[in-house]
């Protein structure tokens, strides 16, 4: 929809229907929006490809209410990430097709301008989690990456304490084209795979651990110090950052990176 109305307007001034002083007042709420407590980016999917996303955690339910409703009206997909029932609650309010995915804590509204790519340009990304404490996190970083059009395919429970559950899924792994890996306790499942695969790896430590992994600082510290090349990090419980970055590497790879 934010791409249709733009579209309609810079048409209507072409062929002389509106005027320059009319379709500036009609695109001024477009760069951003002013709440108050925030200022919404709606140009962030024509800038990026993908629209802002709502970090919930420390915003009040009436916050992350506001923020989404705003960003819903555009008609862009809406992603809020960290998000508790009681931030759910407050958005159904006023979006009422909003879904919550209670494991990975995301609050999703399916856009009017979906960000879906044809079939043969749709990356393809591999999610996996070394334990089944990781899936939170992991789920967070495929949903992620299949609300900006890629297919995911996620694998669960492949940590290095039994490699072999790792190797059943070798096919699946070379037909992907980026892979996310999600690990909390010594992290060391990045290293592992980045050894065996072709891919770009994008390592996400959790606070998965006991008392000495420092709530996922020591797995943190194990992908930094990984000795496999072509590893990418992002920060403790990051499984949004890390859909974001396989979604835009996977879609160069596609040449389908412009915003559509």
């Amino acid at each position: 929809m934010l791409l249709q109305r733009l579209r309609q307007v810079l048409e209507r001034v072409q062929s002389g229907e509106l005027g320059v002083e009319d379709a500036l007042r009609q695109l001024r709420s477009l760069p951003f929006e002013e709440l108050g407590f925030a200022k919404v980016d709606h140009h962030r999917l024509l800038r990026r490809g993908f629209p802002e996303a709502v970090y919930c955690l420390h915003k009040t339910p009436e916050q992350v209410q506001k923020i989404v409703a705003a960003m819903a009206q555009t008609g862009v997909t809406v992603l809020a990430t960290k998000a508790s029932p009681a931030h759910f609650d407050a958005v159904r309010q006023v979006v009422p097709q909003a879904r919550y995915h209670d494991l990975a804590r995301l609050i999703v509204v399916e856009g009017e301008e979906p960000t879906r790519l044809p079939p043969e340009r749709q990356p393809h990304i591999a999610v996996l989690c070394a334990g089944t404490a990781d899936l939170p996190i992991a789920e967070e970083a495929a949903l992620t990456a299949e609300c900006a059009g890629c297919q995911v395919s996620r694998l669960a429970d492949v940590g290095v304490a039994g490699i072999h559950r790792l190797l059943e899924h070798r096919e699946t792994l070379e037909r992907a084209d980026v892979l996310v890996v999600v690990a909390g306790m010594e992290g060391a499942l990045p290293s592992v795979v980045a050894g065996l695969m072709w891919q770009p790896v994008i390592a996400v430590p959790t606070s998965v651990g006991y008392g000495a992994s420092f709530h996922g600082l020591s797995a943190l510290l194990t992908m930094l110090n990984a000795c496999a090349p072509g590893i990418a990090v992002v920060n403790i419980d990051n499984g949004f950052g890390a859909g974001y970055l396989a979604a835009l590497i996977g879609r160069m790879a596609k040449g389908a990176i412009a915003p559509r």
